[in-house]
């Protein structure tokens, strides 16, 4: 297995060396080297980014809910999200549904830091998404997620065993800036 790896670093140094081209595919980066040898490597998540962006978002733990808010005056839980990934260069749509149709969609099981989770809003029975937050931890027995909700503002908070939010759970996202 070793060798394998081995051989396959050395010719993906070669192509660097020999003019490779490198296009993106989903989940997927492809190098094609000029005797059409193709080498595949997934992605690799940017750990010090994801720090980074969480740092930021942790910094604006209290801020207090906001209908439509989008600033440090006041969030609702799609303006928190936006406000913290543009911090950092990120661009995606501000209403939390929109945001749920951006990158890749994962398991709850398998949800980073970083990832986003999409719930229901206050309507248990619509299928539609209506809150959004971002997994600042997990283990066997967590999620810890931060969010801007009505009745606590930006706040962290463990949904493992929450009688609100696993109900409401809809999906989870992997998006473009944790890698």
């Amino acid at each position: 297995m070793k060798f394998i790896v081995s051989c396959i670093l050395v010719i993906g140094l070669l192509g660097w060396s020999f003019g490779q081209t490198v296009t993106e595919q989903s989940d997927t980066i492809v190098s094609t080297l000029q005797d059409s040898t193709t080498v595949q490597s997934k992605k690799v998540r940017d750990s010090h980014r994801i720090d980074k962006i969480l740092a930021f978002a942790k910094s604006l733990v209290g801020t207090p809910y906001k209908y439509s808010g989008m600033t440090p005056s006041g969030f609702d839980c799609s303006g928190f999200v936006n406000y913290v990934v543009n911090h950092f260069g990120f661009s995606i749509p501000r209403p939390s549904y929109l945001i749920a149709e951006q990158g890749e969609t994962i398991k709850l099981s398998d949800v980073k830091p970083g990832d986003l989770l999409f719930f229901k809003g206050s309507n248990l029975n619509s299928p539609k998404v209506g809150h959004v937050a971002m997994v600042v931890s997990r283990n066997e027995d967590e999620i810890n997620i931060i969010h801007s909700s009505n009745g606590k503002g930006v706040a962290i908070e463990n949904i493992i065993k929450s009688r609100y939010y696993i109900p409401r759970f809809i999906k989870a996202k992997r998006m473009s800036y944790s890698y």
